[in-house]
């Protein structure tokens, strides 16, 4: 990836240089949304930030760990997964388009629904048994090992899933597979703040703070935007392989001739997804090699790795009262998260719906997506970079483009002619999705940085991951029972829930968010947990 020539690589460089990043001057503080915490004139000022040499993220590390996110893209238990667990779902469920699934008779489209549901919720539980492993001492590589090897097997195990007697090995290999990709997105995530607050920038810009070279406005833009190139360009790295990948599924399709039948077209997505699987595995390894295990937090008194997550929970739950701008952000973080998975998944199960489920025209409108993908990613960081915008104004970009997706989705239920009816509308929402929705993922990341007390961000990621979980199995089983309350059997009425949900979250983050408040709550809170210590 890093020595590949071209427009490509060189647009990659550009984005990943951290040298062209600049503290900015003079830069206003409502535009950037950072805020000098108070220190006199005069007085000594020490970093926020300590650092050991031997932990100092290197060139390589940072290049596997974008290398890493290239394997871990979602084709297999996202993309081709759905589809063809659909697919089988459909071909049980004949013209009826009935099948009994979980003790009732449902549509396809619901019964994927609350698969998905069933999964994320199996997933919160997982998490709060063992995602403090990903805080505490250096359990969290070893936990990433062993969910990228669970989820390698499961694609593999699709080779023997290729019709619909195999209906209950299909949803059970759905199911887990999803488990699988959000426990290594989630363990994967977690290096993200220690990597950044190790570059060769931050150590740099530690010292000419402490120099008085730089002051603590200066620094504090400097993070920000340290930790938004490394959230963006892991995005766009991840996109400009996963069209590599994409390239040569084209050509594996045309091999297996999957327009030749629909035993082909069955075959031909089991293959697609074991060989994602087989991606997975090998951009993992760069990472398992070089990261460096940086030891996290010590177990609390009295805990072990199984009750210090249930503990972490409560206690940022306590703390973040007394955070208002950064409780505010986690309501809308929970409705919106909840919105968003739930909208992808709704326009999946029409999507493979109209396109009949055949793999070259999913994999062409993947194609599509992932290419604006990478266009949106990139051209948002650079035009950030560019103006020194601040985190929220791109997140609000974003949010409007969820809230056209909702209103588009909620056209169809009064018309057959729009409203992710017909293929074309597929290509143009890809394209919309890629360019203005992808990078909610990498924004709404850096965010839950934004509102964080120094020295907590453990805590609250921890606190936000329970979040994001638990939202993501609420708006599947809702969006299910309605289509399955429904007399008509409109595949489009969730689309009223999304975009209620999706509204309620823009006016609120928008008009409500206040990060140079966040900033000064964060100080006050730190200085009286300081105040409680001394006493």
């Amino acid at each position: 990836m890093a020595s590949a020539k071209g427009p490509t690589s060189d647009l990659m460089q550009t984005l990943e240089d951290g040298e062209e990043i600049e503290p900015a001057k003079d830069i206003d503080e409502d535009q950037v949304g950072v805020k000098v915490d108070p220190v006199d004139e005069g007085e000594a000022c020490v970093a926020p930030d300590q650092f050991d040499d031997k932990y100092q993220s290197s060139r390589l590390e940072i290049w596997s760990y974008y290398f890493y996110y290239v394997g871990e893209n979602g084709l297999g238990p996202f993309n081709f997964g759905p589809t063809a667990f659909q697919n089988l779902l459909s071909i049980a469920a004949g013209d009826a388009d009935r099948v009994l699934f979980f003790g009732a008779l449902r549509s396809t489209n619901s019964a994927v629904l609350l698969a998905n549901g069933v999964s994320c919720a199996i997933n919160v539980v997982l998490f709060l048994l063992i995602g403090s492993l990903a805080d505490f001492g250096t359990w969290r590589p070893l936990i990433l090992i062993f969910w990228t090897v669970v989820g390698f097997a499961l694609s593999m195990a699709w080779l023997g899933v290729q019709d619909a007697s195999h209906l209950g090995a299909a949803t059970a290999l759905y199911i887990i597979g999803l488990i699988a990709y959000q426990m290594c997105l989630s363990f994967w995530t977690a290096a993200f703040p220690s990597l950044a607050r190790n570059t060769v920038e931050m150590r740099e810009g530690a010292r000419a703070l402490t120099q008085g070279e730089m002051t603590r406005k200066e620094y504090d833009c400097l993070d920000m935007m340290q930790r938004n190139r490394i959230s963006n360009v892991a995005f766009a790295v991840q996109s400009a392989g996963e069209l590599v990948v994409l390239a040569i599924i084209v050509g594996i399709m045309f091999a297996v001739d999957v327009d030749a039948s629909q035993a082909n077209n069955n075959r031909g997505l089991s293959i697609l997804i074991a060989f994602t699987g087989a991606v997975w595995l090998l951009c993992a390894i760069p990472w398992f090699v070089v990261e460096k295990y940086r030891p996290g937090q010590p177990l609390p008194p009295n805990t072990n790795i199984f009750s210090a997550g249930l503990k972490q929970i409560t206690t940022a739950l306590r703390e973040i009262w007394k955070l208002k701008q950064s409780l505010l952000y986690l309501v809308g973080y929970f409705v919106l998260s909840d919105a968003l998975a739930t909208t992808v998944t709704v326009i999946g199960t029409l999507q493979n719906t109209v396109s009949e489920f055949n793999t070259l025209t999913l994999t062409y409108l993947l194609i599509v997506g992932i290419a604006a993908q990478f266009i949106g990613i990139s051209s948002f960081w650079l035009v950030q970079r560019r103006f020194q915008l601040s985190t929220k104004v791109m997140l609000n970009v974003v949010m409007v483009a969820i809230v056209l997706l909702d209103g588009w989705g909620m056209i169809g239920i009064w018309t057959q002619r729009f409203g992710f009816k017909r293929v074309y509308e597929f290509y143009l929402y890809q394209a919309l999705y890629g360019l203005f929705v992808c990078p909610w993922y990498s924004y709404s990341l850096v965010m839950v940085s934004e509102i964080t007390p120094r020295g907590r961000e453990f805590l609250f990621f921890s606190l936000f991951g329970i979040v994001g979980k638990t939202s993501a199995f609420i708006g599947p089983i809702c969006s299910s029972a309605i289509i399955d309350a429904s007399s008509s059997g409109n595949k489009n009425l969730p689309f009223y829930f999304l975009f209620g949900l999706s509204s309620l979250s823009l006016i609120v983050l928008s008009l409500s968010l206040d990060l140079e408040r966040s900033r000064r709550e964060q100080a006050d809170f730190l200085k009286a947990q300081n105040d409680k210590l001394s006493l």
